[in-house]
C-alpha cells in the first residue's frame, strides 16, 4: 500500500497559513485542506438560519441539517454547504466571527473532523487550522506552528480587504485579531497550542516564497524525502 502524506500547519488567525499552505500543497502536489473553510461553511448555515452563537442547543440541533463538503474543479477547492458552493461568501469577517465562536461546541467539531479525517487517509494533504497537529492529524509527518507579530497580521488583512473595497480600520482590525487569539488559546475543546512536536515558524519578516520553501525544506527533513516529491 503506497505511503499517504499529511502536513499539519496551525497558528492564530492572519498568520497566512491558508495562503501558505495551498502554495506548498500546489509544489508538493498534495490536496489542500482548507479546514477553515468548512468551518466558515457550517458559520454561514447558522447565520442563514438566524441561530444565534451563544445559543448551544440551537447549534447543536442546526449541525444536523448542514451537511459541508468539499470537491476540487481543475484543482480548485470548493466549499459545499448543502450542495450549494459558497467559497467566496463564506469569507466575510461576519462569517469568520461566527465560525470562530461556534468552533467551541463538540457537535460542530465532531461533524467536521471526522471528514478531514476519512480525507488524510485518502490522500496526501496540507491541512491547515486551529488544532490539526494536537487533535485532528496528531500523527502528521509533519507538524508546523505558524505565527505572526498581531500588527503584521493585521496589516496583512488591510491589505486583502482594502484590495476587494471593503472599508476598514488598521487598528479594529488588530484588535479583532487580538481578541479571536484569546478566544481560540482559552477554549475548552482543542484550545489553539503548538504541538510539542511541531515546527515554530514565525513569517512576520518573510514573504510567501520563503515561507513555502521552508516548509519544503522542513518536509524533506522530516521524511527524507530530499525532494522526491515534489522536485
Amino acid at each position: 500500500m503506497t505511503k499517504v502524506y499529511n502536513i499539519a500547519i496551525d497558528g492564530p488567525a492572519g498568520a497566512g497559513k491558508s495562503t501558505i499552505a495551498r502554495s506548498a500543497a500546489e509544489k508538493l502536489h498534495f490536496v489542500y485542506v482548507d479546514t477553515g473553510a468548512m468551518y466558515r461553511a457550517m458559520a454561514l448555515h447558522f447565520l442563514r438560519n438566524g441561530i444565534s452563537p451563544e445559543d448551544e442547543n440551537a447549534v447543536s440541533e442546526a449541525v444536523l441539517g448542514a451537511n459541508v463538503t468539499i470537491s476540487y474543479v481543475d484543482g480548485v477547492q470548493q466549499v459545499l454547504l448543502n450542495g450549494e458552493n459558497v467559497s467566496e461568501v463564506i469569507r466575510t469577517p461576519k462569517v469568520s466571527d461566527m465560525a470562530s465562536a461556534v468552533s467551541v461546541y463538540m457537535p460542530v467539531r465532531e461533524k467536521l473532523v471526522e471528514l478531514q479525517r476519512e480525507l488524510a487517509l485518502k490522500e496526501n494533504i496540507i491541512m491547515d487550522g486551529r488544532d490539526i497537529g494536537t487533535c485532528v492529524l496528531p500523527d502528521a509527518d509533519l507538524k508546523i506552528y505558524m505565527t505572526a507579530d498581531s500588527r503584521v497580521r493585521a496589516i496583512r488583512r488591510y491589505k486583502e480587504m482594502e484590495a476587494k473595497g471593503e472599508k476598514c480600520d488598521l487598528d479594529e482590525i488588530e484588535a479583532d485579531i487580538i481578541e479571536r487569539d484569546r478566544r481560540d488559546m482559552n477554549r475548552e475543546h482543542s484550545p489553539l497550542r503548538q504541538a510539542e512536536d511541531a515546527v515554530l515558524l514565525d513569517t512576520s519578516h518573510m514573504n510567501i516564497e520563503e515561507t513555502v520553501d521552508r516548509i519544503l525544506e522542513l518536509f524533506d527533513e522530516k521524511t527524507g524525502k530530499e525532494g522526491g516529491l515534489w522536485k
